[in-house]
């Protein structure tokens, strides 16, 4: 699962699985879900992201992590 930030859109786009999208649908004003062609979720994509969601803090509880890796970040 990847996180991507746009800030000249201000849009969150949180990639599930890494597979292409071959459909999308608008689930709220603003969020958009896509879907691969056998109808899984892939993706969703979030407008007007810092309106909504606080984007200074990401936790994340009983992940079962094998790897977490974070952009710009040196270990």
């Amino acid at each position: 699962m990847k996180f991507q930030y746009y800030p000249e859109t201000d849009s969150l786009y949180i990639d599930l699985s890494g597979n292409p999208g071959a459909d999308s649908q608008e689930v709220a004003p603003g969020v958009v879900v896509d879907f691969d062609a056998q109808g899984n979720i892939v993706g969703i994509d979030i407008d007007r992201a810092s309106k909504i969601i606080d984007l200074s803090r990401l936790e994340a509880n009983s992940l079962p992590l094998a790897d977490l890796h974070i952009a710009g970040v040196k270990p």
